[in-house]
């Protein structure tokens, strides 16, 4: 016998993005176990108005004030009874409530941190699907979790899988655990065996083809530079406890095989599932307690077969530069998130080579010197020094043309 209990409540920020639509699409499959609180997006007023009639959640959010003032007007014309609110502030406001039970954390990049922390400082259960917000603020983070009592629960697949991985009772201690490294794996994205020439001339289209997953563009062109998996190591660091040479990445194009943790014995237990971001939402959840997310059952036979080969740091540097910010410590991988941030925005808008996204990150770094990032003002401070290097690096870039970038390629 289930006892009866009261229905989870749930605020989900970036509800309008892929993890958002997959997030809502498992809840609505157990209508008695969760309903939403708040919906929470940036500026799509026509799917944040369809998922405000789908779902009827008690406040709709969009940080764009403009697009909420029209989002509030067509939910009042269709006679829809929710509060509308705009502004950052109002995210936080959400993510905090006293009403919410869990906070999904799926705003991309550094414009998620203030809410993920202000649901972190509230107690809640985190499902952390933003990992920008742990590579700038990991120990931040994970301090004011441990004080609140908030739980934190990775979303990213990778992440996923190690954490289902680990013992039940893993206390950020790779040691007393027993674990000798972390392996993250990684699809290699749509460029995996592209020549330099290709990758230099590679446009946005190109970047966000991924082969096996569905993803928005910011996350799809980090994909394709592996400063996703990058952004991952420095994540795992955080959440995991790992130092960096004990998270290794190895590329597997099939993307069945998540992450694996080898333990000192000699036993490496791997997550293995189909390419669906439904199967990590659905974990988190129902944590920890297990429910059908509506994923196809993995076929191993029509897999046939699993692949790895290791991470080519030449053509992918973006993975390398990673791995130098997390040693470095300190603001570097704030430095790095916001330099990357204010590439991959450049190259979507045609204006630098794809290649020309690591040359900006690295730039950024040799400029910037690291200093301690203890408070949520110096984490931002650091944000803002890195994106104005950025800014003036990939405007240099732009000034010697295209194809000089091009050339230094060759």
């Amino acid at each position: 016998m289930i006892n009866p209990r009261r229905a989870s409540s749930v605020t989900v920020l970036g509800s309008t993005g892929s993890i958002g639509l997959s997030t809502l699409a498992v809840i609505a499959q157990h209508p008695e176990r969760f309903h939403v609180f708040a919906l929470a997006a940036n500026s799509d007023v026509d799917t944040m108005f369809s998922q405000c009639l789908a779902v009827r959640p008690r406040y709709a959010v969009l940080a764009n004030e403009a697009a909420a003032e029209k989002l509030e007007t067509r939910l009042r014309a269709a006679g829809v009874d929710c509060d509308v609110m705009g502004g950052a502030a109002a995210l936080e406001f959400v993510s905090a409530h006293e009403d919410v039970d869990a906070v999904m954390a799926a705003i991309v990049g550094a414009a998620g941190l203030v809410s993920t922390l202000g649901a972190a400082r509230a107690g809640k259960k985190i499902m952390l699907a933003n990992k920008e917000s742990m590579v700038m603020a990991g120990p931040l983070l994970i301090n004011t979790a441990q004080e609140s009592g908030a739980i934190l629960l990775p979303i990213d697949s990778e992440h996923n899988a190690i954490f289902q991985a680990l013992p039940a009772d893993y206390s950020r201690d790779m040691h007393a655990a027993g674990i000798r490294r972390l392996i993250l794996t990684a699809s290699g994205g749509p460029f995996l065996h592209a020549s330099a020439e290709a990758l230099v001339s590679a446009t946005p289209d190109q970047a966000c083809a991924h082969p096996n997953w569905s993803m928005g563009r910011k996350i799809s062109v980090d994909s394709a530079t592996l400063m996703n998996k990058g952004l991952e190591v420095i994540e795992a660091h955080y959440l995991f406890g790992a130092n960096a040479d004990q998270i290794d990445v190895v590329i597997h194009p099939q993307s069945i095989v998540h992450s694996m943790v080898e333990y000192v014995d000699g036993s490496v237990i791997a997550q293995l599932g189909n390419p669906d971001m439904r199967t990590p939402i659905a974990h988190a959840l129902a944590f920890p307690e297990r429910v059908e997310a509506g994923v196809t059952s993995l076929d191993l036979l029509s897999a046939a077969r699993l692949e790895f080969e290791s991470p080519d740091m030449q053509r992918f540097p973006c993975l390398r530069l990673a791995y130098q910010a997390l040693e470095a410590g300190d603001s570097a991988p704030v430095y790095l998130n916001a330099a990357n941030e204010v590439a991959v925005e450049r190259f979507l808008n045609h204006e630098i080579a794809l290649t020309a996204i690591a040359e900006i990150v690295e730039t950024v770094l040799q400029e910037l010197s690291s200093v301690p990032v203890q408070s949520i003002d110096q984490i931002v401070a650091a944000d803002r020094s890195a994106r104005a290097c950025a800014e003036s690096a990939s405007s240099a870039l732009n000034a010697s043309g295209r194809s000089a970038v091009q050339g230094s390629h060759h």
